[in-house]
């Protein structure tokens, strides 16, 4: 799809069937469950992951998750600036020191939370193609990336505690 389609909310994958990429938002129920692992990588998995870089940029998004396009598996896509990432069944291995900062997700669109997270980790997984990566990571894209593995199983930031919206304190229930 033409990247200069800003607003789209959908997205054609690249694979044959072409469903559309949406958008899920709180409190949609597929943004609860838990994902299944990947087990077969093929070019289904990576133009989803292309398509899923694609899609977060298009909504001005750091980091996505598939659960948050409806698919129940364990995908994970992040760019900062820095270069883009995807880890396909992403694990943390390891982490350490921790930071309060304030959030935002995609699926919550109105609010925002101060979480506390690790400030470094270490994650293993497969990139699209099925190799096998490990990743020190620190600062934001540690945040992201433990965001977006909440994500996996079903955790949001409502989970964490009460969510700001306009300066008020609101709570979502499930």
């Amino acid at each position: 799809m033409n990247a200069s389609k800003k607003n789209s909310r959908k997205l054609i994958l690249s694979d044959p069937v072409k469903r559309p990429l949406c958008l899920r938002v709180y409190p949609d129920p597929v943004l609860r469950k838990k994902c299944a692992p990947v087990t077969t990588y093929d070019r289904m998995i990576h133009d989803l992951a292309n398509d899923m870089l694609i899609f977060m940029r298009e909504h001005k998004g750091i980091g996505l998750a598939a659960p948050q396009v409806g698919i129940l598996k364990e995908i994970i896509v992040a760019d900062i600036g820095l270069g883009q990432i995807c880890l396909i069944n992403p694990k943390i291995t390891h982490h350490s020191g921790s930071e309060k900062l304030e959030e935002r997700c995609l699926s919550l669109p109105e609010y925002f939370l101060e979480i506390r997270r690790n400030t470094h980790i270490t994650v293993s997984g497969f990139d699209p193609e099925g190799k096998k990566v490990k990743m020190e990571i620190q600062g934001l894209l540690a945040r992201v990336i433990q965001h977006e593995i909440d994500h996996l199983h079903g955790t949001l930031i409502c989970d964490y505690a009460p969510l700001r919206k306009g300066g008020g304190i609101e709570v979502l229930k499930n």
